[in-house]
């Protein structure tokens, strides 16, 4: 049974609340680039940016962040930018839910290897259950789960929804 954690409106407004905490973190920045993990933090940088390009007069730069999530290490990471695009930038890297670190910590390792200006993460929802040492900087919920539990983030139109089942 899905219990719902987060309506419509209360994602609305954590997306907005965290892209004015980017905002403040990048306030000098001319371009922020906002590189979301493929599929739903894709889904989450793609909403960054609209409500990003409604406060700021930035330049805001979407970037795929690709890796087979069950087995990061080997699979490697891609992302649709080249390194030279986010050289001296500032770069989010971005997920929906943060659960071990494991595909957090891959996709910011992947931008450590080029010299960035600014490198901060952020989701949507924080577990609080990490097996490695990342954190978000910018999050919309912290939610303490078991692991066993599952946290799921459906952005369908007009009835975004994050549920625990």
């Amino acid at each position: 049974m899905d219990h719902r954690i987060l309506s419509h409106q209360q994602i609305v407004h954590k997306i907005n609340r965290i892209a004015y905490q980017i905002y403040e973190a990048n306030v000098e920045e001319e371009v922020i680039i906002l590189a979301g993990i493929a599929g739903g933090g894709l889904d989450l940088a793609k909403k960054l940016k609209k409500a990003l390009e409604k406060i700021c007069q930035a330049q805001i730069q979407l970037c795929t962040v690709k890796m087979d999530k069950s087995n990061p290490l080997e699979s490697g990471v891609t992302t649709t930018l080249k390194p030279e695009a986010y050289q001296g930038r500032s770069v989010v890297v971005i997920d929906d839910v943060l659960k071990s670190g494991s595909t957090l910590i891959y996709g910011v390792h992947h931008f450590l290897k080029t010299p960035v200006k600014l490198l901060k993460t952020a989701v949507l929802v924080d577990r609080n259950y990490k097996r490695f040492p990342i954190k978000a900087d910018f999050k919309g919920l912290s939610l303490s789960t078991s692991m066993e539990e599952h946290v799921h983030v459906d952005f369908s139109p007009r009835n975004y929804g994050v549920y625990l089942d």
